[in-house]
């Protein structure tokens, strides 16, 4: 699959896959006759692990890590465990800290709810 392709299938840039490629987020990939990326199976799921990976807000330096690591083998296994459960953890904070935001955000609008039927009320009175 070329670069064109990819980009629309993971609605990434052009560029931004270029750029997860060449600072090894996700391996080289396999070059074309012409010289042109032809990304496998195997590199499409290094897109979309980058992409949801990026999505969590893993640093790039840490993501990296997890790319060397991973190209190492199976005997870094552990320590790939170890970087998925801390970003885990990291984003069961972020999804807590975006329920408070939400219920914060309920209570605001009940709050204007309530104000406008009271205004109704002293209106029609």
């Amino acid at each position: 699959m070329d670069i064109k392709a990819v980009s629309e299938k993971f609605a990434l840039p052009a560029p931004t896959l270029r750029y997860y490629e060449e600072t090894g987020l996700i391996p080289p990939v396999q070059r074309n006759a012409s010289g042109y990326r032809d990304y496998d199976a195997i590199d499409l799921e290094w897109v979309n692990f980058a992409k949801c990976m990026r999505a969590t807000g893993i640093s790039i330096a840490v993501l990296k890590q997890y790319a060397a690591l991973a190209q190492q083998g199976e005997q870094t296994e552990a320590q790939r465990k170890q970087i998925l459960m801390a970003q885990q953890q990291v984003l069961e904070q972020k999804m807590q800290q975006l329920q408070e935001t939400h219920d914060f955000l309920d209570q605001k609008i009940a709050t204007y709810e309530q104000h406008a039927k009271l205004m109704d009320r002293i209106v029609k009175n």
